[in-house]
């Protein structure tokens, strides 16, 4: 029997009344577990009334609150890491290891944002002139909505809400329908240490429900993850109509492996990097680049008997280093860049088309792929796969490598592996992509900084948790003051100076 995955609205759980649904598999087995609902406009709407009707008494509650609230939510995360670990792990099909470290992740953005007192704290200056005093601080924006993907259905949706609640702000979450119950478990949660109804909800939906929100006069900014052209158009709907937006898109995230790397400590990175959650991680390394013939030589040799080891089973095996992907589309999907790749002419090294899990045929596995001799020409170097497949792109040096990765449309996340210093600073300093790692594959940055890339990664001025997500979900608001002091100077008509 199917289960329905009920929206989270105004504290409580709601069926909906659309009539339409989508279906909810289990990617190990591959059999339909759930449904979910499909909001409608006017359930959208409604969702909006109900945020906006809780915002004045939220941005009223004083951060010290906000922060208690956001601390009693992380003492539950804590506790219950495993619980929802295995709820994303049964609709996502990453391993159960993997849940944790995602569930991991997002625990740090809950502990940055309970800082909230200070990080809210605003500045002055006094006497700015003759008895003038000035103060700025920062007001929450209103209502803000966050529309997150497949890939980490936790994690994602924490690098949004903590920040927008403790800026004061109502949240409305609009999860991926591929695998809905974390978010709605989360929600539940953050009304079980004290959230007030209304603040945070969750709407499950599909393009509908995109457009009602983005369309939506009384939303004040969206936060988005997933694929570049979605997240383009969600960039332009939203400055359209008047929002902010930050809308981070896809990814093709390079590896320079320099002749002098410790190529023992590379492949283990690699292997992480690339086949790790089944490569569904817009941080994944997707194309590795070594410098030199010999080099290549080298890294193939190693690379290659590791792939064909992957240990890939059922997300509740505790030995698996992967598990299925997300759902029978995407497995298609995946396979099909597979046959381009060899129809581009690469060549394919290790070949996971050909994979089947014991005892699970039916559900959404496949093995590691290795491609050698990719080349900036082929699609499976410019397009995001999304899957466990790694293209290995031979430089001849490390200007030719470095060129690459600057003139390719993404500008995500990218790593050197070297032990030359002089080599690792030019790449950092000089390289055209947002996150950047030396020596670390996926450097993706702690919540007390930033993430975000540059180029067609991310649409908006602003990276997400960190620094720019307070400001993101804030405004700016300077006070310019001057009281009575029974002189009187008199009118003056020209542009104030602070004399």
């Amino acid at each position: 029997m199917t289960t329905t995955i009920a929206h989270f609205i105004g504290g409580r759980p709601f069926l909906g009344r659309s009539g339409r649904s989508s279906p909810v598999f289990n990617p190990t087995t591959g059999a339909q577990t759930a449904t979910v609902p499909l909001a409608t406009t006017a359930e959208v709407d409604e969702v909006v009334a109900t945020a906006k009707a809780a915002f004045p008494a939220w941005a009223a509650t004083t951060p010290l609150r906000r922060a208690r609230i956001l601390n009693s939510f992380l003492r539950i995360l804590e506790e219950r890491t495993d619980d929802l670990a295995a709820v994303i792990s049964a609709e996502h099909g990453k391993v159960l290891s993997d849940a944790k470290g995602e569930v991991q992740r997002g625990i740090e953005v809950v502990e940055f944002a309970t800082g909230a007192p200070h990080l809210l704290k605003g500045e002055i200056t006094e006497n700015v002139g003759t008895r003038v005093d000035s103060h700025a601080f920062r007001q929450p924006l209103g209502v803000v909505a966050g529309i997150t993907p497949f890939n980490f259905p936790a994690m994602v949706p924490m690098w949004m809400f903590p920040v927008a609640l403790a800026c004061g702000n109502c949240f409305i979450l609009k999860p991926s329908e591929r695998n809905p119950s974390a978010a709605v478990l989360i929600a539940e949660w953050l009304k079980e240490a004290g959230l007030p109804d209304g603040v945070l909800q969750v709407v499950h939906g599909d393009k509908e429900a995109v457009e009602a929100l983005l369309h939506s006069p009384d939303i004040q900014a969206v936060s988005f993850v997933g694929s570049t052209p979605i997240a383009r158009t969600i960039y332009a709907t939203a400055a359209s109509t008047g929002k902010r937006a930050q809308a981070l898109g896809g990814a093709k995230n390079h590896m320079i492996v320099m002749p002098d790397a410790d190529l023992d400590q590379t492949v283990d990175a690699l292997m992480g990097a690339a086949y790790g959650s089944a490569g569904e991680r817009c941080m994944a390394i997707s194309v590795a680049v070594p410098i030199g013939e010999e080099t290549a030589r080298a890294l193939v040799e190693r690379l290659v008997p590791r792939v064909r080891a992957l240990k890939i089973g059922p997300s509740t095996d505790g030995d698996a280093e992967m598990g299925p992907l997300v759902t029978r589309a995407h497995l298609d999907r995946v396979r099909g860049y597979i046959d381009l790749g060899v129809s581009e002419g690469a060549e394919i090294l290790v070949d996971g088309r050909g994979f089947e899990m014991q005892g699970y045929e039916e559900g959404f596995f496949i093995g590691g792929t290795l491609f050698d001799r990719v080349t900036p020409e082929m699609r499976i170097y410019k397009e995001e796969i999304f899957g466990p497949v790694l293209a290995i792109a031979r430089a001849a040096n490390y200007t030719e490598a470095a060129r690459m990765i600057n003139e390719h449309e993404f500008g995500n996340g990218t790593a050197i592996f070297t032990r030359d210093g002089d080599a690792a600073r030019e790449f950092a300093h000089q390289i055209q992509v947002g996150m950047v790692g030396i020596n670390v594959p996926i450097p993706v940055p702690m919540a007390f900084h930033s993430f975000g890339g540059w180029k067609a990664s991310l649409f908006g001025d602003h990276h997400m948790h960190g620094p720019e997500g307070i400001r993101f979900y804030t405004r700016l608001k300077t006070v310019t003051a001057r009281w009575p002091t029974g002189i009187r100077a008199g009118a003056e008509f020209v542009m104030p100076t602070m004399r």
